[in-house]
């Protein structure tokens, strides 16, 4: 049997969740209130440091799902992610505009990848 390894687990979720080589991170957010390129840059950082908990990188994103609160925000969020996707490996990726979970929320970014 495939072991499952979660990490910062709570009583509502884990922050990243590794099974058969792949693994699922939950929705990232940054700090409510800030701009969407601080947030976008925030998230990233945060993405970057639980992949590596992972035993993984950027290079082995599999899927990215991007939540805005505004597609208005679309090309400053993606100023911000191209600046930083590996560009030899960039993952599939979907983009829409949702509620987030609160109202300083702007971006919430979900992603896959390869250990």
């Amino acid at each position: 049997m495939t072991e499952i390894t979660r990490l910062d687990k709570g009583p509502r979720m884990s922050q990243a969740v590794v099974y058969n080589g792949t693994i699922h991170l939950a929705g990232q957010v940054g700090t409510p209130g800030e701009s969407v390129t601080d947030q976008t840059k925030q998230i990233l950082s945060q993405i970057d440091s639980l992949l590596e908990r992972c035993g993984s990188d950027k290079s082995k994103l599999l899927m990215a799902t991007i939540w805005l609160a505004d597609m208005a925000d679309f090309a400053e969020m993606n100023a911000v992610w191209d600046a930083w996707v590996d560009p030899e490996n960039p993952p599939a990726r979907a983009c829409g505009e949702a509620k987030l979970a609160a109202p300083g929320f702007t971006v919430e970014i979900m992603i896959t990848a390869a250990e």
